[in-house]
């Protein structure tokens, strides 16, 4: 009997550590996530290339945040990008959404209040 309470013992140790870790409801979207998905938009926003392949890449970000702590998430990482990314044109950045025919409902910019987003 003491063999197999062990391993139990072990089995919910572990599982109540992962759950104490990610809070439910925690966005699964990263910002390496967003990056590397936005990366085609790069030479667009900085004035350096055409539009390209940025849509694709907006498009299927966006289609992947649902919830809202992805949606919040997912504006965090533009907000940031936006603001620490050199050389970006902020008006081309908040214009990438409409470029693409896809309506967000917050501005991509460094201001950005991202706690509004639903």
């Amino acid at each position: 009997m003491a063999g197999t309470i062990k391993p139990m013992l072990v089995v919910l140790i572990a599982v109540v550590s992962i759950m104490s870790v990610v809070p439910e409801g925690e966005a699964a979207i990263g910002c390496g996530t967003v990056v590397s998905y936005l990366n085609p938009c790069l030479p667009y926003v900085t004035g350096k290339g055409a539009l390209g392949g940025c849509c694709n890449g907006i498009k299927s970000l966006y289609a992947m945040a649902k919830t809202t702590p992805d949606k919040q998430s997912v504006c965090n990482c533009l907000k940031s990008l936006a603001g620490s990314t050199s050389g970006v044109n902020l008006s081309k950045a908040a214009g990438l959404p409409s470029q693409c025919g896809l309506k967000i409902p917050y501005k991509i910019s460094p201001s950005t209040d991202c706690s509004k987003v639903q």
